[in-house]
């Protein structure tokens, strides 16, 4: 009892602290909560109508196609800008894919099984002649090579040559990407099909389409160009500018948030004592190639981007500096340094040699192995005098468990190699100045080869050169100093306003860009900025940025940032330049309106200080470019078109740069014109399906509530 009356008389400051324990236990639920959901926010790329997309699920679709692109196109790497380029491309499709498959979901539009067999058996459709099932007979989509290797496929997986199986299944990803591409494409065509359906064009807008196009007027026009106001007389009211900006308010909306940065980029260079020293070195090396030194250890010791080889090789193999140099190059001659601006290089060159050799060569060979390498030097004897005493080369090689079949070596498969060994090296020179039908033993460190060259074609110059080239690079040392100097600006000067009063004295300049998209790649087009563009759409206005060493580590950047333009209709502010020059346009027209009122032919426009110009083939198809204005007038085009022959403009014509009356003086269809109404209509109604194709596209992506936050992972 004492217990529970002491537990009373405490009982406020116990419902104190077990709310307190309730309350933390709750408190740290939902922190945990928000941070996976934090968490999980920070591993989407994006969102589709709802559905989200991971980064790791985004990269699976971008090393899929990645591979894609390396099977049709043999590649083995990408450059930045090819990457960029190809992960647009993927999200491109993604979105879209998303957005039509959601559309035709809702009208019942489906690929079936049976049709996208149709289509395999078809065999037409462009996708299909990129695949690995083109018969080389007839030069297209073979279903039956298909099914042949799908049952394959089926075969090697139970764990048959592991490299076989490989190949195999390098091949079905690539197939299963086709037709995954297929089914979308399909189904994109049968919902544009159902759109075009409904889009109908008839004789009567082709024969206006027609006349529009044929039917032109030779007119005498009286211009009167806003420029002849100036602009100082016209004074704009806030209540204007607000009554412009609700009239066209819909221009002003945007569907993607856009944001203002100023920014200071400095670029390293290297100053003069780097390119002294560079110099100083290149000299070096140009003289101990002169000295007839070994050409391997000065190219090495100079640190040239280009490995000496000691390989004959084309013209091609080489940058196009280097290259135009030898072709008018003496053997023996070392060049003195020269720069080259388009690579900011710094080049030696020395023509060892020049040789006329095929550029392809046809050969066959037996590669001879044993125990020892003096017992596979002797059985490669044996099969040289088997070789040169008439025996048949192929059976001879079947004996070794080998084809002996013959195969082509062109220069492209290896002049660009960075580096060859000794036994490579004799190998590749041994088939270029092999003769027909000569047979060869060559022995290596790993055996021996008997070789025999069966054809030489194309017989071109190659070339031995020892190259040394270097790029102008700043020094460890230009580099710290610039960086300090940066930092202790970016340091100082820790405000917008402070940064644009102070840049110019420290040699800068404050550059701007207005309206940087998220799903841009570089700030400004500088490299290696993926950090700083993850600043820019996270920073609040006002922020200055830390300072980012990028581009190929030669720019220090610090960038401000000045405007946020959220999803919505842009701020009266952001576009008063634009509301201002209309209302001015406006009331100019308005000025000439009143001054020339009451005007009924060309001789008073004229006497009213308007100038007269003759103006020919005018259409209603086309704008007439006014030389008078210098600007482009659809409606005066329009006007014209209204007017009859001989008669003049009832009102004066309000044009983009000018006011305009006119008097049409000739009236006719051009010659050759063009009149088949059938061929108009079909036009019209594809001008159309294009139109309303783009517009109901960009319709569905505004409405898909597409979230792209690529730049936070690529």
């Amino acid at each position: 009892m004492a217990a529970l009356g002491t537990i009373r008389k405490r009982g406020v400051t116990l419902i104190i602290i077990i709310g307190l324990g309730l309350f933390a236990f709750i408190a740290e639920e939902m922190f945990r909560s928000c941070e996976a959901t934090s968490n999980e926010k920070r591993q989407q790329v994006g969102e589709v109508l709802g559905e989200k997309i991971s980064v790791q699920d985004f990269q699976n679709l971008v090393d899929e196609y990645q591979e894609v692109i390396k099977i049709t196109q043999g590649r083995d790497n990408f450059t930045d800008e090819e990457l960029n380029s190809l992960k647009d491309q993927v999200w491109n499709q993604f979105v879209s894919t998303a957005i039509i498959g959601n559309e035709a979901a809702k009208l019942g539009l489906t690929v079936t099984d049976e049709e996208l067999q149709s289509v395999l058996r078809e065999g037409t459709n462009p996708i299909l002649a990129q695949s690995p099932f083109v018969s080389q007979q007839t030069g297209r989509f073979d279903v039956t090579m298909l099914t042949k290797f799908l049952d394959e496929y089926k075969k090697n997986q139970n764990g048959q040559n592991p490299q076989v199986a490989e190949q195999y299944q390098k091949i079905y990803t690539y197939w299963k990407f086709i037709e995954k591409t297929l089914r979308q494409q399909t189904l994109a065509m049968k919902y544009q099909a159902l759109m075009a359906n409904c889009l109908l064009s008839n004789p009567v807008s082709a024969k206006m389409a027609l006349d529009g196009q044929n039917i032109e007027s030779n007119i005498l026009l009286a211009s009167a160009p806003y420029a002849s106001i100036n602009d100082n007389q016209i004074k704009v009211e806030d209540s204007e500018l607000k009554s412009k900006y609700n009239e066209e308010k819909a221009k002003f909306e945007q569907f993607v948030e856009s944001r203002d940065i100023k920014y200071v980029d400095f670029h390293v260079l290297p100053s003069k004592a780097d390119r002294n020293e560079l110099m100083k070195n290149m000299e070096q090396a140009s003289a101990d190639l002169k000295a007839e030194k070994d050409p391997a250890t000065v190219v090495r010791k100079a640190q040239s981007m280009i490995a000496y080889t000691g390989l004959a090789v084309t013209h091609k193999a080489f940058p196009s500096d280097i290259a135009a140099k030898l072709t008018s190059m003496t053997v023996g001659q070392t060049t003195e340094p020269f720069e080259t601006a388009a690579d900011n290089t710094l080049n030696v060159v020395k023509l060892i040699a020049k040789y006329q050799l095929p550029d392809s060569v046809e050969y066959r060979q037996i590669n001879v192995g044993a125990e020892t390498a003096e017992l596979a030097k002797k059985r490669a004897d044996s099969i040289y005098l088997a070789l040169q005493g008439g025996a048949d080369f192929e059976v001879l090689a079947k004996k070794y468990n080998q084809t002996g079949q013959k195969q082509w070596l062109t220069t492209a498969m290896y002049e660009r190699s960075t580096s060859v060994d000794a036994d490579t090296k004799n190998y590749l020179e041994s088939l270029n100045n092999m003769g027909v039908n000569e047979i060869k033993k060559l022995v290596f460190t790993q055996g021996c080869v008997v070789l025999q060259v069966t054809a030489r074609k194309a017989m071109t110059d190659k070339y031995v050169a020892a190259i040394v080239k270097h790029t102008i690079d700043f020094s460890k040392a230009t580099y710290s100093a610039a960086y300090n100097k940066f930092s202790q600006f970016v340091s100082e000067n820790q405000t917008l306003e402070a940064i644009e009063k102070n840049a110019a004295k420290y040699g800068y300049k404050v550059q701007e860009r207005k309206d940087m998209l998220n799903s841009e790649h570089f700030v400004d087009g500088i490299h290696g900025t993926r950090d700083a563009l993850k600043w820019v759409f996270e920073a609040k206005e006002g922020s200055l940025s830390p300072l980012y060493e990028c581009g190929n580590n030669d720019h220090l950047l610090v960038i401000a940032m000045t405007k946020i333009h959220p999803v919505g209709y842009r701020n009266i502010d952001d576009v008063k330049d634009v509301l201002k020059a209309e209302v001015i346009r406006d009331k100019k027209f308005k000025i000439l309106s009143e001054k020339y009122a009451g005007v009924k032919s060309i001789a008073e426009a004229k006497n009213k200080g308007m100038r007269i110009d003759s103006v020919n083939q005018v259409t209603f198809s086309a704008p007439a470019f006014i030389q008078a204005t210098g600007a482009s007038e659809p409606a005066l085009s329009g006007a014209v078109a209204a007017t009859k022959q001989g008669q003049f403009s009832n009102h004066l014509v309000k044009g983009n740069a000018g006011a305009y009356l006119f008097k049409v003086v000739k009236r006719g269809e051009r010659a050759n014109a063009y009149r088949d109404a059938k061929a108009m209509e079909n036009q019209l109604q594809q001008q159309a399906m294009q139109m309303v194709m783009s517009r109901f596209m960009n319709e569905l992506y505004t409405k898909a509530k597409v979230v792209d936050n690529r730049y936070l992972f690529f």
